[in-house]
């Protein structure tokens, strides 16, 4: 099948045969939470299963859950202790019974068609590790615009592209998945599971990228369909990571998590262009020195700007002994 055609309905009937479970980790946003499920509630295609993944302490969001879901029994409940998106993830793929295994965040809205165009591409596709599509960013009063062509890539020397809110024309073939809109066939897991290692207590940025390499890894192919849509309504976090606020621990564990990926993911020779890449260049998310100075001249902030750069030495350090352990 033409990958401009893995997600139309038109295509096959309505799939049924497909047992599809969404995971939603969640933590003290029942606002954002009430739309989600509500989003899921819509679905042309009815989810077998619907998985809340609540910590044991949020007792707002465990009260309100218990309410809502006294009758529903395609929604279960599961607590977890741990802080961070990687253990709820990993508590969701183990506690999930669904042939292909659906991940949206719960200040996120997918569109109607969302579950049945998962389960018809991966019922039409043997070879399909996993889904992604594009989620609708909005922001500052408004919804992000762009188009970019190459989304979810990593290059040879480290450089990553994510553009997955931003992406634009047929479906490809990608190495890296988003966690607001992304799925993954029961099978192509396996014994995979996000890694456990990397850093933060909430967002515990990178981790999709990790698994969706490891995924990848296995002989699974990964597309992006940016006409499988879900609204992104990007809530305040409840942990060191705030988003636009600069924060040194927030920071240095999205470095970690980068350069640890990095590290085990690329060649020998990919690593050592990666950590000149990521030394001297960068990105503006977490820029080299000469990146560093240039951003510092735009903005003024040369000490902002130069403390990045040495947060992101130490988190090249602290990852390159992590993954020598």
């Amino acid at each position: 099948m033409s990958r401009r055609t893995l997600c139309d309905r038109g295509q096959a009937a309505r799939s049924l045969d497909v047992k599809v479970s969404v995971i939603v980790p969640t933590y003290r946003r029942t606002a954002d939470l009430a739309r989600c499920l509500a989003a899921l509630d819509a679905q042309q295609r009815r989810a077998d299963e619907v998985i809340v993944i609540a910590r044991h302490d949020d007792y707002t969001t465990l009260d309100w859950l218990r309410t809502r879901e006294a009758n529903r029994p395609d929604t279960r409940i599961v607590l977890v202790r741990t802080p961070g998106v990687v253990a709820a993830y990993n508590l969701g793929i183990e506690s999930a019974s669904g042939d292909v295994l659906c991940f949206t965040d719960d200040d996120a809205a997918p569109h109607p068609d969302w579950v049945e165009r998962i389960a018809l591409a991966f019922e039409n596709d043997a070879s399909l590790g996993g889904l992604g599509g594009r989620d609708i960013v909005h922001e500052r009063n408004g919804i992000l615009q762009g188009q970019k062509p190459r989304v979810g890539l990593v290059r040879w020397y480290g450089r990553a592209i994510g553009n997955h809110h931003i992406g634009h024309g047929a479906a490809r073939e990608v190495q890296v998945l988003k966690g607001v809109n992304m799925a993954f066939r029961r099978e192509a897991i396996g014994t995979l599971r996000f890694d456990g290692r990397l850093r933060g207590t909430g967002a515990q940025v990178h981790c999709e990228m990790g698994f969706s390499l490891d995924v990848q890894r296995r002989g699974w192919t990964l597309i992006y369909d940016p006409s499988l849509l879900v609204e992104h309504f990007p809530a305040q976090r409840s942990d060191e990571d705030q988003r636009d606020t600069f924060n040194d621990t927030a920071f240095y564990n999205a470095s970690f998590n980068l350069r640890l990926i990095m590290c085990e993911y690329l060649t020998p020779p990919g690593r050592w262009a990666f950590v000149a890449y990521s030394t001297l260049i960068g990105d503006r998310a977490d820029p080299g020195f000469l990146r560093a100075l240039s951003l510092a001249f735009e903005s003024g902030g040369v000490a902002l700007a130069l403390r990045k750069w040495r947060v992101g030495l130490r988190a090249m350090r602290g990852a390159w002994q992590e993954a020598a352990r």
